[in-house]
């Protein structure tokens, strides 16, 4: 049987403003928002083209989970955006705005540069060797 991660959750302080940055900035799909009740949504984004892995953006509930926001995984990278063009995609980031927390570097695993969104989350944008 194959197997695959279906989402992983990104805990936000707003689903709006996650898909206006990982949608509108980033050139994510929105592939599902579904009204939940109670101010809940279901609001799934993955990158153009991808077809298993999605975000599960979800708004942080309670204190516990706002002081989760942008250190979930304790302040290293923790999501990986692999790109066939680093080059092409790298320029496109930078145009939108995204913020770049260092320089493009050229390690044995391919080329890389971490970014990090609005909440502070650590992305690598990286084209495999």
């Amino acid at each position: 049987m194959k197997q695959v991660i279906a989402h992983v959750a990104l805990v936000v302080p707003d689903y709006d403003a996650a898909i206006a940055f990982y949608c509108g900035r980033l050139g994510f799909d929105l592939v599902e928002d579904t009204e939940l009740g109670d101010g809940k949504r279901w609001v799934l984004v993955r990158p153009k083209g991808a077809t298993e892995t999605a975000l599960l953006l979800a708004n942080a509930d309670g204190e516990r989970q706002r002081a989760a926001i942008g250190n979930q995984t304790g302040g290293r990278v923790g999501f990986f955006l692999f790109t066939d063009d680093f080059a092409r995609d790298h320029a496109a980031m930078l145009a939108a705005g995204i913020a770049f927390l260092e320089e493009p570097r050229h390690e044995a695993y391919g080329t890389a540069a971490v970014f990090a969104d609005p909440f502070d989350n650590r992305w690598d944008l990286l084209q495999p060797a």
